[in-house]
């Protein structure tokens, strides 16, 4: 495997995740590096550099953010893209793969790509459930500020600096386990 190959993996594993956070703001900066040569996706994906894709990703981007500055809404939203994180974090993974057997991308696309997005989205889902049920939404803007927030440093540090993203993705995981083991009921012996 070479350096350009391991690179191109960093770079799908950093989207990925910010996938989990927001679904198109990864897609949207992809669609952005993709137009202005920063990167080169695969034959079958350049189309996400096109001036179409990058004007509806954008589109798409602004009203997902916006959307879950909205209390119920978002709820409605993460309902929505829990199964859209998967399909996007998989997308991703497969656009930015680069000299990989077709069998190793999409297994690789699935379980890292899909696998990651999914665990951060659903962990995001848990902790706004928790927060409306908790402050009847009022705190949600701020989940939702974090959310965006993470997603925009993890998807530039994926795009610019994919191995620091790597990185960060490793501490986003460890966190989210951590915050899972801490919530999840105990049994009693």
């Amino acid at each position: 495997m070479n350096s350009e190959t391991i690179i191109s993996i960093f770079l799908g594993i950093g989207l990925a995740a910010s996938v989990g956070f927001r679904i198109f703001l990864p897609l949207f900066a992809l669609s952005l590096a993709s137009y202005f040569g920063v990167w080169e996706l695969n034959d079958n994906w350049q189309w996400i550099g096109s001036i179409a894709a990058l004007i509806t990703l954008g589109v798409a981007t602004l009203a997902e953010i916006f959307g879950y500055f909205i209390p119920w809404v978002d709820n409605l939203l993460d309902s929505i893209a829990i199964p859209l994180a998967a399909i996007a974090g998989t997308a991703v993974m497969v656009s930015t793969v680069a000299n990989l057997d077709p069998v190793v991308t999409w297994s690789l696309a699935i379980i890292a790509g899909g696998g990651t997005a999914t665990a951060i989205k659903g962990a995001g889902a848990s902790t706004r459930l928790a927060s409306t049920a908790t402050t009847g939404g009022i705190a949600n803007p701020l989940v939702s500020t974090v959310e965006t927030g993470t997603a925009v440093v993890v998807t530039a540090a994926s795009i610019f600096a994919p191995i620091l993203a790597a990185f960060l993705v490793v501490a986003i995981l460890v966190f989210v386990f951590t915050i899972y083991r801490k919530l999840r009921p105990r049994k009693k012996s």
